[in-house]
């Protein structure tokens, strides 16, 4: 710490004893290297007193800042008394006030008066000038944006009075009545005051150095170095070169100091990498470069605080870390959590009489649980994707859900009061669940922010909507942060840009050093335009670019070892440039940098075809396999060998999933269970025309029956794709039953024999000693003039049912998924003519498709060969899988374009 020390050993040179000494720094965090150095100069007097300058300007001030909700709160209340229109409610004051409140402690910071501000963004004629052609209708932008000002000149000075009466001062007010008193606090006070670091001042700040410095009662201490100090085109240097002209730096007291380091030799890296998290995955690899592998001289500085995670999951291998930034509250588990139940109650305000599975998933999913809840949250989920729920309603919720220990959280609220009474309440108890210390923190830091809330509400009468509560909870969340503890004197630091201050390491790396995280660019949020902040020297983003530009410079002036990683994906927000101040020290510096181009490699992943071997075990399945041997059993041998493993052998399922839309393999099943229901009312008769005009009266109740059997809610058929997939169901339906009518018609006789047809232990004998048992279920079988049908519906469409067997393709034909539909009938075949109630009778076999309904059956055809023969390769088909010696192997399908 090159600069601190060489502070520290100038005061030691002055006095002896530093408690004589204020040191004034921009932050706290130096405060332990200063006494780590002090312990290693064997200092063993009373410390120096430490000060931020903000809380010197504040003790100067006498005043009680007030910021966040209950500043908002207090502005509202001043808001409403005044009677301005429009009369914003609560919500609509927030969605400007936080933004205007900046803006006014920006004015009162930077300019002589901000009265002169407020009156010149009103001044009328001006904004006549800027837009004279707009009209002047009241919502035209001209008329809003003057009316805006107008109640601001109204507003902000009666709550500037408002806050003085209570002795009160937001950042800007307690600014202006500091500048007021610093000549008498100058003059006045005894103490010797040590600013220390320092880059821009605003003028209250520069005021106050500058009185102190005049009474002799203060000195400052700038890090600068001459290669951007002394060329005036280099913006990191800004601020320093107007303080060197200040009139109190002469002879007698020089300006301290300007090195000459950052032209000392340096290794500097660019790294272009594809990809933000990627960049992480960087760090190891730069670690090893590094020599002293405690890293207690190194720094990884993240210019984007969403990298911290994944920055702590390469960094395992180091024993000691002190991470200095805090993680955003906003981005974990439990703050998801509370978005989404806001969101929920905002729903439930909209009159909705039922929740919307994926509004209800992810809060059971992320909010902490007991052992209790996680049964009854389990149980939720099988029967809502049991019964493909897509609207629960809430007589379901309260059936399944009551006993949940925070089910409260889930209804519709009464009053926003008592909702806040509930989460406190939740808050409380979930802390003495098992959690991890991460979320024990989300948990403390929500409960807090709710309990201010509660308290900050109290004192006013204004009703507050949920939509209000959630924008306070994510104003207040979103600007909160969980700090972590660490040791900062060993080993690594990860830290932000502004947490570097003051301080200096060997080794730097940087994440993220793309345009638009450093500098932050023109992204500011307010309502002041750039020319008229240019007029009332209000900072623009130019100042903010200068300085970054200087914490960029500072940082990497006494380093030796600098790598700077940046995402050159364009993505979202993200332009994938470069940050400008990579391009200057490339361009404009004496140091070769080093360019490296890190990949995200895309290439496909090479793998093998999953392999299964036929282990006892397994063999052991396989035989068990045998007594029940289904004709799907087989089409999934042909279609995977790992699914028949799967799901046939090892009997896995995969898990049920809810279906907004309704799929393939249900819409069939809708089909297929209708038709079920209206035959099997016919089941047994020799079918007569008024039979199946009384069926096509009556589709709709056969449907609806079917949507019980599939366990579907009815409402998930009132609208959108489904409802049309229902119409398109009895329109099938309708089409099957007009194909028997009209067979009817033609004179033909039509007996409805049997309707999924169940059948088990029926043998086929792969040798003398060996056997399998066929089971399964036939969708229907009638008699069409005294021929048996044996018929199978099919969603898809029918091929290959033209059998072409002979002595050279028996061995194989049925080793082909694409005559799976073939393979099925002839099992079929096989069964029923060995079934004693059919024996004799002659055998047809046919698919009727759902696709072409209309087409009616279309039966097997046997071209070559006969069904003695399709058994024949069955048999082999079984063989194959019976065959300890070939393994299960994945059947790998090609992508086509």
């Amino acid at each position: 710490m090159k600069f601190l020390n060489k502070i520290i050993q100038e005061l030691l040179a002055q006095n002896q004893d530093l408690s004589e000494f204020n040191i004034v720094l921009p932050g706290k965090r130096p405060i332990v290297f200063i006494r780590q150095i002090l312990e290693e100069n064997h200092y063993s007097g009373f410390l120096p007193n430490f000060f931020t300058i903000e809380e010197l300007i504040d003790r100067i001030a006498e005043k009680q800042p007030v910021q966040g909700i209950s500043l908002w709160l207090f502005a509202f209340d001043v808001y409403r008394s005044l009677g301005l229109i429009p009369k914003d409610d609560f919500s609509d004051f927030l969605k400007w006030f936080p933004t205007l409140q900046k803006d006014w402690d920006d004015i009162l910071k930077f300019s002589e008066s901000d009265e002169a501000v407020l009156q010149y963004m009103f001044d009328e004629e001006r904004i006549k000038e800027w837009a004279q052609d707009l009209g002047e209708d009241d919502d035209v932008p001209r008329k809003k944006f003057l009316n805006f000002w107008q109640n601001m000149n109204i507003f902000l000075p009666a709550l500037k009075k408002k806050l003085q009466e209570k002795n009160w001062a937001t950042s800007g007010m307690i600014h202006e009545t500091a500048k007021a008193k610093i000549a008498g606090f100058a003059e006045a006070t005894s103490e010797h005051f040590v600013f220390c670091g320092f880059n821009a001042f605003t003028p209250v700040e520069e005021k106050l150095v500058r009185n102190l410095l005049r009474w002799n009662k203060a000195q400052c201490f700038f890090q600068a170095d001459h290669y951007y100090f002394d060329d005036e085109r280099q913006e990191a240097g800004k601020f320093l070169r107007n303080h060197k002209m200040w009139k109190e730096f002469d002879d007698n007291r020089a300006f301290q100091w300007i090195e000459d380091d950052f032209n000392q030799p340096k290794n500097i890296k660019v790294y272009e990498v594809s990809g933000n998290v990627t960049q992480t995955k960087v760090l190891p690899e730069i670690f090893k470069e590094i020599e002293n592998k405690t890293y207690s001289n190194t720094a990884v500085v993240l210019l984007d605080e969403n990298l911290l995670p994944a920055s702590l999951d390469v960094m395992y291998g180091v024993e000691n870390l002190n991470i200095t930034m805090g993680f955003p509250l906003k981005n974990l588990s439990f703050s998801n959590a509370v978005k989404q139940l806001f969101y929920l109650q905002k729903q439930l305000e909209k009159n909705k009489s039922s929740y919307y599975y994926r509004d209800i998933f992810p809060i059971l999913e992320e909010l902490p649980k007991s052992a209790e809840d996680e049964l009854i949250i389990s149980n939720f989920r099988t029967k809502v994707e049991e019964r493909n729920i897509v609207y629960i309603s809430k007589k379901l919720l309260e059936e399944l859900l009551s006993g949940l220990s925070y089910y409260g959280l889930l209804k519709k609220a009464d009053h926003t009061g008592l909702y806040l009474d509930m989460f406190i309440e939740f808050c409380r108890q979930i802390k003495w669940l098992e959690i991890d210390d991460i979320q024990y923190e989300n948990v403390s830091h929500f409960e807090n922010a709710f309990r201010i809330i509660k308290n900050q509400l109290s004192p006013y009468d204004f009703e507050i909507k949920m939509e209000t509560l959630e924008i306070l909870i994510n104003q207040h969340v979103n600007s909160e942060s969980i700090d972590f503890q660490g040791e900062p004197l060993r080993g690594l630091q990860i830290m932000g840009l502004l947490e570097t201050r003051l301080l200096n390491f060997e080794n730097v790396i940087m994440l993220s050093v793309n345009e638009g995280k450093l500098p932050l660019g023109n992204s500011q949020n307010t309502y002041i335009p750039f020319d008229i902040r240019r007029y009332f020297d209000l900072h623009t983003f130019l100042e903010n670019d200068s300085i970054y530009a200087y914490h960029f410079y500072r940082l990497i002036q006494d380093s030796k070892n600098v790598h700077l990683l940046y995402n050159a994906l364009s993505s979202g927000v993200n332009t994938g440039e470069k940050s400008r101040f990579i391009t200057q020290i490339e361009m404009e510096s004496s140091h070769q940098i080093e360019h490296l181009i890190i990949e995200n490699s895309s290439e496909p992943i090479v793998s093998q075809p999953i392999e299964i071997l036929k282990t006892p075990i397994v063999l052991e399945r396989i035989q068990k396999w045998k007594e029940k041997v289904s004709a799907s059993h087989l089409t999934s041998y042909l279609y995977n060998p790992i699914d028949f493993y799967l799901s046939k052998i090892l009997k896995a399922s995969e898990t049920d999933e809810i279906e907004e839309e309704l799929s393939v393999k249900n819409y069939g099943n809708l089909v297929h269970y209708s038709l079920q229901e209206v035959y099997e009312v016919l089941k047994g008769k020799i079918l007569k025309e008024k039979d199946l005009q009384n069926s096509i009266k009556e589709i709709d109740q056969y449907i609806n029956v079917a949507i019980e059997k599939l366990k579907h809610q009815p409402e998930f058929y009132e609208k959108g794709m489904n409802y049309i997939h229902r119409a398109i169901a009895k329109k099938v339906i309708e089409n099957v039953l007009n194909h028997d009518l009209e067979l009817i018609k033609k004179g033909n006789t039509l007996e409805i024999l049997d309707i999924e047809k169940r059948f088990e232990n029926v043998d086929f004998y792969l040798d003398d000693n060996d056997k399998i048992s066929f089971f399964g279920f036939i969708d229907r079988i009638d008699r069409l003039n005294g021929t048996l049908r044996i018929i199978d519906y099919k969603t898809a469409k029918i091929k290959n049912l033209t059998v072409k067997i002979d002595e050279n393709n028996v061995a194989e034909y049925f080793h082909n998924s694409e005559r799976k539909q073939a393979l099925q009938l002839c099992i079929y075949h096989y069964v029923v003519q060995n079934l004693p109630e059919f024996w004799g009778l002659p055998i047809e076999t046919g698919i009727w498709s759902f696709a072409e309904a209309k087409k009616g059956v279309v039966s097997l055809q046997f071209e070559k060969g006969n069904i003695d023969d399709a058994m024949q390769s069955v048999k082999n088909l079984i063989l194959e899988i019976l065959n300890p010696d070939l393994s299960f192997i994945e059947n790998v399908k090609p992508y086509s374009s």
